[in-house]
C-alpha cells in the first residue's frame, strides 16, 4: 500500500477518520521505520550542534510518528474491534523499539549535551531550554548511558513491560465483557432509577436478539454487567442484598481467575520494573518514577499521604458510625458488609439531603451543561467555543468538532465524544492530544484535543440527562483540554500538557470541577429538559451541602490506593502475598475493611497498564494544587470582574506555560508561594 493512499501517512492535519482501517497500520509502520532510520542518520551526521540541526528535525520526526500512531491508539480506545486490537498489539513492540532507537542514539545524546553546555543555550526561550533538558533526562532514563549486555537487558525489559501492560489491560476488558447476570425478579430492582432499568433492559435485548425485544424497563428481564457506570449505579440502588453481594464479589475479582488472571502479570510487572530501576542506577522503581515528578522523594510523598490520612481518620470513623446506625435503624440485620456501603450511603444521602440522581438529572440535559461550560470559560479566559459540524471527519456519529477562538482568532480545536458505547469504547473519561501546538517546517500548527467521556446517552426520544458526577467529569476533562489548547509555547515537546510533570498534570482538570459548586455557574447550566426551568435554589443548596458528604471516606479510599501503589514499587518483597499485604494496609488506613478475597489489584489499570505506577498519589497532590488555586478565586471574590482578573493570571501561568517551566515555578507565579494542603482539607470539610 503506497504512502500516498495510506491515510496514516503524509498528513499533519486532522486524522482521516472513516478511511483508516486495520490494514493501513503495518504498511504505515514499515514506512515510518524507514523514515526514522533516514532522519536519524542525517541528524547524527550533522557537524553543527544547534537547535536547527539537531532538535528541530527530531521534533518534526516525532510529530510525523504521532500523526501515524496517535489515531491508531485513539481508535483502539473509542472504536475498537478484534482486527484493530490484534494489529495494535502486534505493532506496539515495533513502536517500543523505534522509541528506544531514537532515545538511545549516542550521537544525538552527545549533541544535546553540547547544545546545553554552549554559550547559545543561555539565550534560548524557557521552552527550548526545558525541552533539551527533558530530552537529556529522557535519554538517560531510556538507557542511553548503558552499554553491551546491560543495554540489551534494559531494552528487553522495556519491550516485555509494554507487552505485559497491554495484556493486563486486555484481561480487564475481556473479564468485564465476559460477565453478565440476568435479573428476572421485579422485587430485585424495585425502586431503581428508570434510566438504569432502561439501559439494563436494552442490554438484555441486545444480548438476546432472538427474543425480539422481549425485555421492557418495567417488567424485565434486565442484564447487569461489570462496567463502571453499571456497577456503581447497581450497588447504589439495588435493594436485593444477596444480589448486591454476588455482583460486588464479581467486581472485586475482575481479571483474577482462569486464563484472564492478572496476578502473574502483576508480579512480573513489579519484578521487571525493579530490574529496570536497578539497571538505571535507582534503588527502587518508586525512586525512578519520582525522578520525573514535581514531588521529588518517597519520603515527601509518604509525609503528604500520612498527613492527609491523619486529618481524615477521625472524620471517617464518625461517618461510618453514623452510616451503620442509619442502616440498623432501617432494618439491616447482622454485620455491615462492603456490599452494603454504596447502598446505605446513597439511602443516607437521600435522607440527609432529600434528593437523589433522578431529582437532579432532569435539570442537566447534556446540551445545557455544555452551553454553561462554554459560558464559564468565556468569563474566565475570554475564549469562545463554536461547533464546526463536518469540518473534519469523525469516528462515530456521537462525536462533535469545535474550534476555540480568542479575539476572533482560532487558538485551538477539540473533538468531543461524550456518550457511553460499552460494545467498542473503553470506559472512564480522558483527554488526549491529537495535534500539539508547535512549528513544523516553518508553519505554526495549532493544538487539537480529544475529549472523551462515557456519559448517559440519549434514549427513547429523551435527551442525554447527566448525573451530577457526569457533569463534574465533563468539567474535569475540559480542564485538561484547556491546558492543551490555551498553551502559548511553540516547542511541541513541552507545549500544552506535554512535558508537565505527572503529579501536576491534574491541576487544571480538578480545578475546573470546583466551578460545578459555584452558584452562578451551576444554575446557568441547568435547564429542565421538559420545562426549561433552572434548578431550584433549594436543590442547588442541597447539592452544595452534599459535596462533602462522606468526604473522609473518599479521601481515605484514594489514600489507600496511593499508598499500596507506592509500597508495591518501593522495594516490595515479591515473595509476600500482595493481596494479604493490601488487606492489612487497608485495615491501617480505612475504617471499613476489605474482604480477604478482594483482588482489586488485578484490575488496577492506573498503575499496571496506565501511567500512574508509583504515581497514583498524583491525584491527591494535584487536588492540593487545585484546591489552593481555586482558593485564589475565592479570596478575590467570585464575582465576574474578579473571576476574569484571576482567570487571566491562571491562564497566563498554569494554562499557557505548559511544560516549558517546572510546575513548582509555574504554581509560584500564580499563587506567589508553595502549595498548602490545608485548602484541600477545608474544601473537603475536614478542618
Amino acid at each position: 500500500m503506497s504512502s500516498t493512499k495510506n491515510p496514516l501517512l503524509n498528513n499533519l492535519d486532522h486524522p482521516h477518520f472513516g478511511k483508516i482501517t486495520p490494514e493501513h497500520v503495518q504498511p504505515a509502520m514499515d514506512e515510518i521505520e524507514v523514515l526514522v532510520d533516514e532522519t536519524l542518520a542525517k541528524v547524527e551526521a550533522n557537524q553543527e550542534k544547534s537547535w536547527e540541526k539537531i532538535v528541530q528535525p527530531l521534533e518534526e520526526l516525532d510529530r510525523i510518528i504521532g500523526a501515524f500512531w496517535g489515531p491508531v491508539a485513539h481508535l483502539t480506545s473509542v472504536l475498537t474491534s478484534d482486527e484493530l486490537r490484534n494489529v495494535f498489539e502486534s505493532t506496539q513492540p515495533r513502536m517500543v523499539k523505534l522509541g528506544l532507537k531514537i532515545s538511545q542514539s549516542e550521537k544525538v545524546f552527545a549533541a544535546l549535551k553540547e547544545i546545553r553546555d554552549s554559550a547559545a543555550f543561555a539565550g534560548f526561550s524557557s521552552g527550548r531550554k526545558r525541552l533539551i533538558e527533558k530530552q537529556i533526562q529522557s535519554a538517560k532514563l531510556s538507557g542511553i548511558e548503558l552499554t553491551g549486555e546491560e543495554r540489551s537487558r534494559f531494552n528487553q525489559v522495556s519491550q516485555e513491560l509494554s507487552e505485559i501492560a497491554t495484556k493486563f489491560s486486555n484481561n480487564v476488558l475481556d473479564s468485564i465483557k465476559s460477565f453478565s447476570r440476568t435479573i428476572s425478579e421485579p422485587t430485585s430492582v424495585e425502586g431503581m432509577p428508570q434510566d438504569f432499568l432502561k439501559q439494563a433492559s436494552l442490554k438484555w435485548n441486545n444480548k438476546n436478539p432472538e427474543e425480539k425485544n422481549k425485555s421492557t424497563p418495567e417488567k424485565g428481564p434486565w442484564l447487569i454487567s461489570l462496567d463502571s457506570p453499571t456497577f456503581i449505579a447497581f450497588m447504589k440502588y439495588c435493594p436485593d442484598r444477596k444480589l448486591r453481594e454476588a455482583i460486588y464479589k464479581e467486581h472485586i475479582t475482575i481479571a483474577s481467575k482462569g486464563a484472564l488472571n492478572n496476578h502473574p502479570n502483576i508480579l512480573k510487572i513489579l519484578e521487571l520494573r525493579q530490574v529496570k530501576a536497578n539497571i538505571l542506577g535507582f534503588k527502587t522503581y518508586a525512586e525512578l518514577s519520582l525522578s520525573t515528578k514535581m514531588v521529588k522523594s518517597t519520603a515527601q510523598v509518604k509525609e503528604l499521604l500520612e498527613k492527609l490520612t491523619a486529618a481524615s481518620k477521625k472524620y471517617a470513623q464518625r461517618e461510618q458510625e453514623e452510616l451503620e446506625k442509619y442502616a440498623a435503624d432501617l432494618g439491616l440485620e447482622g454485620e455491615f458488609h462492603p456490599w452494603d456501603l454504596a447502598f446505605y450511603s446513597e439511602k443516607f444521602r437521600e435522607s440527609k439531603f432529600a434528593f437523589n440522581d433522578d431529582d437532579v438529572k432532569p435539570y442537566f440535559p447534556f446540551e445545557a451543561v455544555l452551553k454553561g461550560l462554554f459560558s464559564l470559560v468565556n468569563k474566565l479566559f475570554g475564549i469562545t467555543v463554536e461547533e464546526k459540524p463536518g469540518k473534519h471527519p469523525i469516528w462515530h456519529e456521537d462525536v462533535r468538532f469545535y474550534d476555540v477562538f480568542s479575539d476572533g482568532k482560532r487558538l485551538a480545536s477539540f473533538y468531543l465524544d461524550p456518550f457511553s458505547r460499552p460494545e467498542n469504547k473503553r470506559g472512564g473519561a480522558w483527554m488526549n492530544t491529537c495535534i500539539d501546538r508547535g512549528y513544523h517546517k516553518g508553519t505554526l500548527l495549532k493544538p487539537t484535543a480529544y475529549l472523551i467521556c462515557n456519559s448517559t446517552p440519549p434514549m427513547d426520544g429523551q435527551p442525554s440527562l447527566l448525573t451530577f458526577r457526569e457533569v463534574e467529569t465533563l468539567f474535569h476533562e475540559f480542564g485538561h483540554g484547556l491546558q492543551h489548547m490555551l498553551t502559548n509555547v511553540n516547542e511541541s515537546g513541552v507545549s500544552g500538557i506535554n512535558g508537565v510533570e505527572w503529579d501536576a498534570v491534574e491541576l487544571p482538570s480538578q480545578f475546573m470541577e470546583n466551578w460545578c459548586y459555584h452558584s452562578e455557574t451551576l444554575i446557568n447550566m441547568t435547564s429542565h429538559f421538559e420545562t426549561g426551568e433552572k434548578i431550584p435554589e433549594t436543590l442547588f443548596k442541597k447539592l452544595k451541602k452534599a459535596k462533602t458528604y462522606r468526604a473522609a471516606y473518599q479521601m481515605l479510599r484514594q489514600l489507600h490506593f496511593a499508598t499500596i501503589d507506592l509500597d508495591l514499587h518501593d522495594n516490595f518483597d515479591l515473595t509476600k502475598d500482595i493481596f494479604k499485604y493490601n488487606q492489612n494496609l487497608a485495615t491501617q488506613i480505612l475504617v471499613n475493611s476489605i474482604l480477604p478475597e478482594d483482588r482489586f489489584l488485578c484490575s488496577f489499570q492506573h498503575i499496571f497498564a496506565g501511567g500512574y505506577a508509583a504515581g497514583y498519589y498524583s491525584y491527591k497532590w494535584a487536588e492540593v494544587l487545585s484546591a489552593d488555586a481555586f482558593s485564589a478565586f475565592e479570596e478575590a471574590g467570585l464575582d465576574n470582574v474578579s473571576m476574569r482578573k484571576v482567570g487571566k493570571l491562571f491562564q497566563e501561568t498554569v494554562l499557557s506555560l505548559g511544560g516549558s517551566q517546572h510546575p513548582e515555578e509555574v504554581f509560584k507565579k500564580f499563587r506567589g508561594r508553595d502549595p498548602e494542603p490545608e485548602h484541600l482539607l477545608r474544601h473537603s470539610g475536614l478542618i
